[in-house]
């Protein structure tokens, strides 16, 4: 597995050989994020549970691209908004933790301001 930010120069060496920052703002990266995780939910859309389990075996390589396209646009914008995102994920955790107390939380989806 590369490191992270391996990823994120080759990231940022890809755009930039095409000339293409020019047209990521942060709007506009921001909506190919949520285009991008949209195309991750197309794979599932009206699926049983069971049509997705089988789905999923003959369509991994698919949906391993949109996930990618995904981490692709988040690890973008975090460079650009110079943003570190493992301190960011890291800190998320800690607040989801507070939140979200496993004697609260464990084996029900009810959000934190409801239990």
């Amino acid at each position: 597995m590369k490191n992270l930010n391996e990823l994120i120069q080759k990231i940022i060496a890809f755009r930039n050989a095409r000339d293409w920052k020019q047209f990521h703002n942060p709007k506009d990266v921001s909506v190919s994020l949520v285009l991008e995780a949209g195309e991750v939910m197309e794979h599932f859309q009206w699926k049983s549970k069971e049509e997705i389990e089988k789905y999923v075996i003959d369509h991994k390589v698919d949906i391993g691209e949109e996930l990618a396209d995904v981490l692709y646009w988040v690890l973008l914008m975090s460079h650009d908004l110079n943003i570190n995102i493992l301190d960011a994920l890291d800190d998320k955790l800690k607040k989801n933790e507070e939140k979200y107390p496993i004697e609260k939380a464990k084996g029900v989806h009810t959000k934190y301001n409801k239990f």
